[in-house]
């Protein structure tokens, strides 16, 4: 048996007026999620307990069955990685959005308008190599990933991930000062380090000609860097040890990269997957079913069902789900179904109305030919708490699939 495992990113959502009390995936037409909904066995997940919205990071942790509240050692080091930085065991590594500040540094879009990577990389530029008076011992690295966001690595000696944000998360909000979290001088020094940069990134960006020719356009400017997430590699058992498998992942997206490389799994790069609205989602669906023939476990995240969410774009969410359940079709067309299990979840519920991941259960699917099937007929929230798999928690889920490929061990004599 081998399995393939996508996760739409933020799928999960709440009832919404616009869709006359639906939720984007009540109201989308999903056909393939459907008929493994039916074929299958359904239930929800408490991705890390119920009423906790989770990370993206340790929302992964969870669905690849690690106790996220254990192993956990913070965002930036997953990003780093996933885009293919090195992270050394003494680095501190930040997840970064370019962001749009007024002249009193409140908060005006966290994303910048979810800027173009090129206008991105135009600005990172700016910032290969940068040296702060002070503080030369510590070398500084930064690099732009997709659209907004970007990647803060510092390597030196006596320096620490107990700091604080300085990304205040919430619009309207001034940008925050980063303050020590405990009274070591490292964190002391990290912190001071912190908001010398985010100074520094403010004075360089806010005139730059990139953004006078985004302001120009009727654009936002580009004008701070936020940087949350301090992080380190956590030390993890990894997934294909644990499992006796060989394990690949498909995401655009460094932070889902970042966790899956740490698990221990290989990674499969699709050019004409994007992370945004425009990912060419057929194309992942055709790198994982040729991954397949090679690999035992095929790990496929689609991010852009998210982003809709924390857009509020109800209409392109439900555009992105049907887009995802047209992935799921050419699976389903193109393996082998005898042998092959499909799981399908989220990792979180991301509320087009607040615009913010939620603590409400996602909907999960696992069909296989040994699966004990239950009533539920399609994949929405609401029908698949009916289901056979109840509700489970986020560490729960590998196990579950695991247990059908035959690949778990048994408790006790």
């Amino acid at each position: 048996m081998k399995a393939i495992v996508i996760i739409g990113d933020g799928m999960g959502d709440r009832p919404l007026a616009a869709l006359n009390g639906k939720t984007p995936l009540e109201a989308a037409r999903k056909p393939s999620l459907n008929m493994l909904a039916e074929k299958g066995v359904c239930g929800i997940i408490d991705v890390i307990a119920p009423g906790v919205p989770p990370g993206s990071d340790v929302a992964h942790l969870a669905l690849l069955g690690y106790d996220a509240e254990k192993v956990y050692s913070g965002r930036g080091a997953f990003e780093a990685i996933g885009f293919g930085v090195e992270v050394l065991p003494n680095d501190v590594a930040f997840r970064c959005n370019f962001a749009t500040v007024d002249s009193k540094l409140k908060v005006i879009d966290r994303r910048a308008g979810r800027i173009a990577n090129v206008d991105a990389a135009r600005l990172a530029e700016e910032f290969k190599e940068v040296t702060l008076q002070g503080h030369e011992d510590v070398q500084i690295l930064f690099k732009n990933t997709i659209q907004h966001r970007a990647i803060l690595l510092l390597r030196g000696a006596h320096l620490s991930t107990m700091v604080s944000d300085s990304d205040p998360h919430i619009v309207g909000k001034k940008v925050l000062e980063v303050r020590p979290l405990n009274s070591t001088a490292e964190a002391e020094k990290t912190a001071q380090l912190l908001n010398e940069l985010t100074h520094h990134f403010h004075k360089v960006l806010k005139n730059h000609p990139v953004n006078i020719e985004r302001e120009s356009a009727g654009l936002l400017p580009a004008n701070i860097v936020l940087c949350r997430g301090a992080g380190k590699l956590p030390d993890l058992k990894q997934f294909p040890l644990q499992y006796g498998i060989n394990a690949v992942a498909i995401s655009a997206m460094p932070l889902v990269k970042g966790v899956c490389k740490a698990a221990g799994m290989k990674l499969i790069n699709v050019s004409e997957a994007t992370g945004t609205y425009d990912t060419n989602v057929l194309a992942k669906a055709h790198a994982a079913v040729k991954a397949l023939r090679s690999y035992d476990f095929v790990f496929v995240h689609v991010k852009a069902t998210d982003l809709a969410g924390h857009d509020g774009r109800v209409d392109e969410k439900v555009r992105m789900i049907e887009k995802l359940d047209q992935l799921v079709g050419y699976i389903i067309r193109n393996v082998d179904l005898g042998t092959t299990c499909i799981a399908v979840t989220a990792d979180h519920t991301t509320s087009s109305r607040t615009r913010e991941h939620e603590g409400d259960p996602v909907p999960v699917v696992i069909y296989g030919p040994e699966v004990r099937t239950d009533d539920v007929k399609e994949f929405t929230e609401r029908a698949c708490a009916r289901g056979g798999l109840g509700r489970i928690r986020g560490k729960d889920f590998m196990p579950i699939i695991m247990n059908l490929l035959g690949k778990t061990k048994k408790f006790g004599a």
